[in-house]
Protein backbone atom coordinates (compact mmCIF):
# COMPACT_ATOMS: atom_id res chain seq x y z
CA UNK A 1 0.00 0.00 0.00
CA UNK A 2 1.47 3.29 -0.76
CA UNK A 3 2.14 5.49 1.82
CA UNK A 4 0.50 9.11 1.94
CA UNK A 5 3.14 12.01 1.54
CA UNK A 6 3.53 14.63 4.48
CA UNK A 7 2.04 18.06 4.39
CA UNK A 8 4.57 20.11 3.85
CA UNK A 9 5.48 22.27 6.88
CA UNK A 10 4.40 26.08 4.92
CA UNK A 11 1.35 24.42 3.56
CA UNK A 12 0.82 22.84 7.36
CA UNK A 13 1.23 26.70 8.70
CA UNK A 14 -0.83 28.18 6.54
CA UNK A 15 -3.67 26.02 7.29
CA UNK A 16 -3.08 26.53 11.04
CA UNK A 17 -3.17 30.27 10.48
CA UNK A 18 -6.66 30.12 8.60
CA UNK A 19 -7.99 27.70 11.03
CA UNK A 20 -7.19 30.34 13.81
CA UNK A 21 -8.86 33.37 12.05
CA UNK A 22 -11.40 31.41 11.49
CA UNK A 23 -12.01 30.08 14.75
CA UNK A 24 -12.23 33.85 15.81
CA UNK A 25 -14.78 34.73 13.36
CA UNK A 26 -16.96 31.76 14.63
CA UNK A 27 -16.41 32.91 18.01
CA UNK A 28 -18.34 36.21 17.11
CA UNK A 29 -21.24 33.96 15.39
CA UNK A 30 -23.98 33.26 18.09
CA UNK A 31 -24.12 29.11 18.57
CA UNK A 32 -21.07 29.62 16.63
CA UNK A 33 -19.44 26.61 18.12
CA UNK A 34 -22.15 24.31 17.23
CA UNK A 35 -20.21 23.84 13.64
CA UNK A 36 -18.63 21.12 15.56
CA UNK A 37 -21.98 19.43 16.33
CA UNK A 38 -22.55 18.35 12.79
CA UNK A 39 -23.91 14.98 11.89
CA UNK A 40 -23.44 15.45 8.30
CA UNK A 41 -26.90 14.47 6.96
CA UNK A 42 -27.11 16.70 4.10
CA UNK A 43 -30.08 18.33 5.22
CA UNK A 44 -28.37 21.52 4.28
CA UNK A 45 -27.09 20.79 0.90
CA UNK A 46 -30.61 19.53 0.35
CA UNK A 47 -32.27 22.54 1.38
CA UNK A 48 -30.34 24.91 -1.00
CA UNK A 49 -32.05 26.44 -3.76
CA UNK A 50 -28.22 26.91 -5.13
CA UNK A 51 -26.10 23.79 -4.15
CA UNK A 52 -26.38 22.63 -7.70
CA UNK A 53 -24.24 25.36 -8.94
CA UNK A 54 -21.69 25.14 -5.53
CA UNK A 55 -18.12 22.88 -6.23
CA UNK A 56 -18.45 21.94 -2.39
CA UNK A 57 -22.09 22.13 -0.87
CA UNK A 58 -22.38 23.25 2.72
CA UNK A 59 -22.58 19.59 4.00
CA UNK A 60 -18.97 19.25 2.44
CA UNK A 61 -17.88 22.39 3.72
CA UNK A 62 -17.71 21.30 7.15
CA UNK A 63 -16.59 17.72 6.32
CA UNK A 64 -13.31 19.52 4.93
CA UNK A 65 -13.66 22.38 7.96
CA UNK A 66 -12.44 18.95 10.21
CA UNK A 67 -10.63 17.66 7.94
CA UNK A 68 -7.89 21.01 8.19
CA UNK A 69 -8.77 21.83 4.37
CA UNK A 70 -10.32 25.41 4.87
CA UNK A 71 -7.51 26.94 1.97
CA UNK A 72 -9.74 24.42 -0.31
CA UNK A 73 -12.87 26.01 0.90
CA UNK A 74 -11.63 29.60 0.21
CA UNK A 75 -10.60 28.90 -3.09
CA UNK A 76 -13.90 27.15 -4.10
CA UNK A 77 -17.17 28.96 -5.70
CA UNK A 78 -19.09 27.59 -2.47
CA UNK A 79 -18.96 31.06 -0.57
CA UNK A 80 -19.20 33.69 -2.96
CA UNK A 81 -22.82 31.50 -4.61
CA UNK A 82 -24.40 30.77 -1.45
CA UNK A 83 -27.92 33.13 -1.53
CA UNK A 84 -28.13 33.93 1.72
CA UNK A 85 -31.67 32.50 2.43
CA UNK A 86 -31.14 31.10 5.72
CA UNK A 87 -32.95 27.82 4.81
CA UNK A 88 -29.63 25.72 5.68
CA UNK A 89 -29.34 27.28 9.08
CA UNK A 90 -33.61 26.97 9.69
CA UNK A 91 -33.72 22.88 8.55
CA UNK A 92 -30.28 22.38 10.32
CA UNK A 93 -31.47 19.73 13.01
CA UNK A 94 -28.95 20.50 15.10
CA UNK A 95 -28.96 24.12 15.18
CA UNK A 96 -25.94 24.98 12.66
CA UNK A 97 -25.90 28.60 11.61
CA UNK A 98 -24.81 27.49 8.57
CA UNK A 99 -25.42 30.89 6.03
CA UNK A 100 -23.76 32.67 9.26
CA UNK A 101 -20.28 30.32 9.01
CA UNK A 102 -20.19 30.89 5.31
CA UNK A 103 -20.07 34.61 5.56
CA UNK A 104 -17.49 33.81 8.03
CA UNK A 105 -15.51 31.70 5.55
CA UNK A 106 -16.30 34.83 3.22
CA UNK A 107 -14.82 37.50 5.38
CA UNK A 108 -11.71 35.42 5.99
CA UNK A 109 -11.02 34.81 2.33
CA UNK A 110 -11.34 38.82 1.58
CA UNK A 111 -9.03 38.87 4.08
CA UNK A 112 -6.72 36.90 2.96
CA UNK A 113 -6.63 37.71 -0.28
CA UNK A 114 -7.81 33.82 -1.15
CA UNK A 115 -10.28 33.38 -4.16
CA UNK A 116 -11.60 31.05 -6.85
CA UNK A 117 -10.10 31.07 -10.25
CA UNK A 118 -11.91 31.76 -13.09
CA UNK A 119 -14.72 32.94 -10.54
CA UNK A 120 -14.55 36.57 -9.98
CA UNK A 121 -17.70 37.19 -8.00
CA UNK A 122 -15.16 39.20 -4.63
CA UNK A 123 -14.54 41.18 -7.43
CA UNK A 124 -18.25 41.89 -7.54
CA UNK A 125 -18.62 42.24 -3.94
CA UNK A 126 -15.63 44.81 -3.55
CA UNK A 127 -16.83 47.31 -6.74
CA UNK A 128 -20.77 47.18 -4.96
CA UNK A 129 -19.10 48.24 -1.95
CA UNK A 130 -17.51 50.95 -3.57
CA UNK A 131 -20.08 52.10 -5.28
CA UNK A 132 -22.31 52.06 -2.38
CA UNK A 133 -19.98 54.02 -0.15
CA UNK A 134 -19.18 56.65 -2.61
CA UNK A 135 -23.18 57.65 -4.00
CA UNK A 136 -24.94 56.10 -0.64
CA UNK A 137 -26.87 53.83 -3.48
CA UNK A 138 -25.59 51.33 -6.22
CA UNK A 139 -24.67 53.09 -9.63
CA UNK A 140 -25.24 50.26 -11.78
CA UNK A 141 -23.99 51.42 -14.65
CA UNK A 142 -20.55 52.30 -13.25
CA UNK A 143 -20.53 49.14 -11.35
CA UNK A 144 -20.83 47.27 -14.36
CA UNK A 145 -18.29 48.94 -15.92
CA UNK A 146 -15.79 48.60 -13.71
CA UNK A 147 -16.89 45.03 -12.81
CA UNK A 148 -16.39 43.96 -16.47
CA UNK A 149 -13.24 46.07 -16.46
CA UNK A 150 -11.60 44.03 -13.59
CA UNK A 151 -12.45 40.78 -15.01
CA UNK A 152 -13.85 40.15 -18.72
CA UNK A 153 -13.48 43.55 -20.38
CA UNK A 154 -14.14 41.44 -24.10
CA UNK A 155 -17.52 41.10 -22.21
CA UNK A 156 -17.86 44.64 -21.47
CA UNK A 157 -17.96 44.74 -25.53
CA UNK A 158 -21.01 42.31 -25.87
CA UNK A 159 -22.85 43.62 -23.13
CA UNK A 160 -23.02 47.69 -24.75
CA UNK A 161 -25.98 46.60 -26.33
CA UNK A 162 -27.74 45.38 -22.96
CA UNK A 163 -26.50 49.30 -21.26
CA UNK A 164 -28.04 51.28 -24.27
CA UNK A 165 -31.19 49.12 -24.00
CA UNK A 166 -31.57 49.49 -20.28
CA UNK A 167 -30.44 53.13 -20.83
CA UNK A 168 -33.25 54.15 -23.49
CA UNK A 169 -35.47 52.19 -21.39
CA UNK A 170 -34.87 54.11 -17.90
CA UNK A 171 -33.94 51.40 -16.34
CA UNK A 172 -30.36 52.64 -15.50
CA UNK A 173 -29.05 56.19 -15.20
CA UNK A 174 -26.18 57.64 -17.71
CA UNK A 175 -24.85 59.62 -14.03
CA UNK A 176 -25.01 58.72 -10.66
CA UNK A 177 -27.42 59.41 -7.68
CA UNK A 178 -26.64 60.04 -4.53
CA UNK A 179 -29.26 59.74 -1.32
CA UNK A 180 -29.96 62.74 0.56
CA UNK A 181 -28.26 61.11 3.78
CA UNK A 182 -24.95 59.33 1.56
CA UNK A 183 -22.66 60.05 4.70
CA UNK A 184 -24.98 57.93 6.97
CA UNK A 185 -24.38 55.43 4.57
CA UNK A 186 -20.61 56.15 4.49
CA UNK A 187 -20.79 56.15 8.70
CA UNK A 188 -22.24 52.69 8.88
CA UNK A 189 -19.81 51.16 6.85
CA UNK A 190 -16.77 52.83 8.19
CA UNK A 191 -18.04 51.21 11.61
CA UNK A 192 -18.63 47.74 10.28
CA UNK A 193 -15.06 47.73 8.93
CA UNK A 194 -13.91 49.19 12.57
CA UNK A 195 -15.63 46.24 14.40
CA UNK A 196 -14.23 44.37 12.12
CA UNK A 197 -11.03 45.88 12.38
CA UNK A 198 -10.06 46.01 8.80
Amino acid sequence: MPSIPPIPEPKRQREADLREAFLKEVAGIPAGEKIKNCIQCGTCTATCPVSRWMDITPRETVALFRAGMLEEILESRTIWICASCYSCTVRCPMGIQVTDLLYALKRLATDKKIYPSRFPAHALSDTFISSLYRFGRIYELELGLRYFLKTHPLKLLANIGFGLLMIIKGRMAILPKRIKKANEVKAIINRAKELEGV
